[in-house]
């Protein structure tokens, strides 16, 4: 499956001034950082300079989420959704990856989850050389706004008990439908690794975060506390469900065990050539 990935995304690389950036889609538990991983360590093996990087290690400190709970709405205070990551520091990142060099090296940010907030720039990542190809891996890499009907109805108990006036949905809509929008152009190549169903979303997660707890991980979730905060993204999730696999340049679908069941290329409509990642 790797090479199968990989060869259709190097198809696309040609000379350029900046790395061949992919966007790798997945929802939560899909193992979208294990593919990443496997995708850069490929592609090193090619000979090809190549790094992951998370959306995850992109979002606002607690402190800033703090001060958007208190500016734009309470729910903000938790990182996952639109609105909780900061892009314009993922665009100079990006920007920086394309002029790396030893004397210009690119700092790559980490965010800790289990303090909740990004590390110190001294503990961020240095990158001396510029890459060929990037991955961007997230859960909601991709993704566009919706129509405003579509925020009209709550969707759980989440948004029905402290979103009733949708001002949050609101806002995490114009999010998607300008910063990430903006983000999302400079996508070459889109990749969904796509769940069968959004109701094994849960199963999944709770999986990763057993094996966290087993491990005597700090951060790990209680079922309980997963399924609250997979009712934060379950909006967009069934969303994305719907929407990217008529964007996304790769599908490449799992069973309910994570298995690959099928690899899809996909050529663009509005162009044969064309990234599905530019609209």
């Amino acid at each position: 499956m790797v090479a199968d990935i990989l060869s259709h995304m190097l198809d696309g690389i040609g000379a350029s001034s900046r790395p061949h950036l992919v966007g790798l889609s997945a929802l939560q538990g899909s193992g979208k950082s294990t593919l990443a991983a496997q995708l850069v360590a490929a592609a090193k093996e090619r000979g090809m300079a190549a790094l992951a990087l998370s959306l995850d290690d992109f979002y606002f400190g607690r402190r800033q989420r703090l001060a958007l709970a208190r500016e734009v709405h309470p729910l903000l205070a938790v990182r996952t959704v639109p609105g909780t990551h900061d892009i314009a520091l993922l665009e100079r990142t990006l920007d920086a990856l394309s002029s790396a060099a030893p004397t210009s090296p690119a700092r790559i940010p980490r965010f800790d989850k289990g303090t909740d907030t990004r590390l110190p720039p001294s503990r961020w990542r240095t990158v001396r050389r510029r890459p060929q190809l990037v991955v961007l891996e997230g859960w909601c890499v991709g993704v566009g706004a919706q129509e405003d009907a579509a925020l009209r109805e709550p969707l759980n108990a989440l948004e029905r008990e402290h979103d009733a006036d949708r001002r949050w949905r609101r806002f995490v809509n114009a999010q998607l439908g300008g910063d990430y929008a903006r983000l999302w152009q400079r996508i070459d190549h889109v990749v969904l690794l796509r769940a069968p169903a959004y109701e094994v979303v849960r199963r999944w997660r709770e999986e990763q975060e057993r094996g966290l707890r087993r491990r005597g991980a700090a951060r790990a979730m209680s079922p309980a506390q997963v399924r609250r905060f997979l009712e934060f993204a379950e909006r967009l999730s069934r969303h994305a469900l719907a929407s990217l696999p008529e964007r996304a340049n790769l599908v490449v679908a799992l069973d309910e065990e994570r298995r690959v069941t099928a690899v899809r290329p996909r050529i663009p409509r509005a162009a044969s050539r064309a990234p599905a990642g530019r609209y």
